[in-house]
């Protein structure tokens, strides 16, 4: 696996516990290094959102991952930035 560029995994529109669990399996199964989130396509900014990007994050630290979550929009930001995880958000 080329390490030189981040893992890229994607975020459905409204994800499910076992698209969750899937996505940590693989982070956990790849090297250490550089991972993006796809986000944009989540359809709604609460608290099922979170919930899943932060157990994406503790899977990434886990595994010794630096995870982004890339093309969130202004609510999601905003909840993102309130429970802690802002420090993950990408440009």
């Amino acid at each position: 696996m080329d390490t030189s560029r981040p893992l890229v995994v994607t975020l459905t529109a409204r994800p499910t516990g076992d698209e969750v669990a899937r996505l940590c399996a693989e982070l956990g199964a790849a090297p250490p290094g550089d991972v993006v989130c796809e986000v944009g396509a989540l359809a709604a900014a609460d608290l099922a959102a979170v919930d899943a990007l932060a157990r994406l994050k503790l899977a990434a630290g886990r595994s010794g991952h630096r995870i982004r979550f890339h093309g969130a929009g202004p609510d999601l930001r905003a909840l993102l930035l309130l429970t802690g995880l802002g420090g993950t958000l990408g440009l």
